[in-house]
């Protein structure tokens, strides 16, 4: 829709010229090989490992990431650019699988990866020859992280990791899988947790189960075991007992982007509901003709462009360095809730053929209901905004 990609969030104020030539490099990847090739993801769930690989060569994965390794050396406003284009394909299936990658694995290795192990992992990773997951969520616990099961018990120099994780976005095809798992027992819990790099082929690693899912069909997803599995110590990731930090830290980041995907989502949405209603006759003329649906859609859009703004926002603060926990969780809730609200009016206005499976508003329906959820749900988001109140 011209007037997205041509409104204040490319201005200045908010964009710099490379950033604009990202987005239009990232909408031509998505316009030739996703929305082509998307339905077919669906039905295998999950994204050819090639197509890693072409986002690799096209510098789609290390936007943020240090140039000596491969990466762009791009700040915040890259990685809102990458989520807001993946978010408008209308598989975010496709979206997420990336994000994870980009933006909430492999960033931990960034953060606090020791050289020897940047060097190991982090060029192949940004080239997408390795594929990257973040293993936290267990059967009994999501957001509240301190209360992780899984345990790593240290004999001689060997740590032998057990538990179970589940909801395990890339879980099934990864390559490395970074896991939260407990290193110590005292009263201060945050000060428990220890971040493993556990690679593939682990024998005492297991996936349990490929899990189905209501939405994101394209991603695949796992539970996964670990048996005695067994790492070395330089298998830890950042200092020992500070992974929960390390964890925490990363959340503005991700709740950043799972904000700017959802804004991708509404806008998508909106755009095709504009053109179905100003197509569809009924009544003897054309839906858009009613004035409640186009004011509907007016407000809807204004919403949607109030999401965007505050995204590339609070983007600039953290590329200035700033703590912005607060906002960043504002948008998780703003976000998360409003493309449900999106979703549910644009599908109702495409009527019956909204509501059949092939059509690209049934699936950003299913798939936008995980950003209430994922990444921290919205009460618990709600909680984050009080306690900074």
């Amino acid at each position: 829709m011209k007037d997205f990609n041509n409104d204040l969030t490319n201005h200045s104020l908010f964009l710099d010229e490379e950033h604009q030539i990202l987005r239009d490099q990232i909408k031509r990847f998505v316009d030739e090989k996703v929305k082509p090739n998307g339905i077919e993801w669906e039905k295998k769930g999950f994204i050819p490992r090639d197509i890693f690989v072409e986002m690799g060569k096209l510098g789609f994965l290390g936007i943020t990431y240090p140039s000596e390794y491969g990466g762009s050396a791009m700040d915040s406003r890259g990685s809102v650019v990458l989520a807001e284009e993946l978010g408008r394909s209308t598989f975010s299936g496709f979206a997420i699988a990336t994000l994870v990658h980009t933006d909430m694995a492999s960033v931990h290795l960034l953060n606090v990866g020791s050289q020897a192990q940047k060097e190991k992992y982090l060029k192949e990773i940004i080239l997408g020859k390795k594929i990257s997951c973040v293993a936290v969520t267990e059967p009994h616990v999501g957001s509240d992280v301190k209360n992780i099961s899984t345990k790593a018990k240290k004999v001689g120099d060997k740590y032998y990791l057990n538990g179970s994780k589940i909801y395990i976005t890339n879980g099934v095809h990864a390559d490395i899988y970074f896991v939260a798992a407990k290193t110590a027992e005292n009263n201060n819990r945050a000060e428990t947790i220890t971040i493993f790099i556990v690679e593939k082929g682990n024998p005492g690693l297991k996936i349990g189960r490929v899990l189905d899912k209501h939405g994101w069909r394209s991603s695949d997803t796992a539970e996964l075991f670990f048996d005695h599995c067994e790492v070395s110590e330089i298998s830890i990731l950042g200092t020992r007992n500070r992974g929960f930090y390390e964890i925490m830290k990363n959340f503005q980041n991700e709740r950043l982007v799972m904000g700017a995907m959802a804004m991708g989502e509404a806008q998508a949405a909106i755009d095709l509901t504009v053109e179905y209603v100003k197509n569809r006759d009924a009544f003897d003329r054309k839906l858009w003709n009613n004035q409640t649906i186009r004011h509907r859609l007016a407000m809807l859009q204004s919403k949607v462009t109030a999401g965007r703004f505050m995204v590339y926002s609070v983007a600039n603060k953290i590329g200035a360095g700033l703590d912005v926990i607060k906002e960043v969780s504002m948008i998780k809730v703003y976000c998360g809730e409003l493309v449900n609200e999106v979703m549910y009016t644009c599908l109702q206005f495409h009527g019956g053929s909204g509501y059949m499976t092939d059509s690209a508003i049934e699936r950003l329906a299913r798939d936008a209901r995980a950003q209430s959820i994922g990444g921290g749900a919205t009460e618990v988001m709600l909680e984050e905004i009080a306690k900074r109140m």
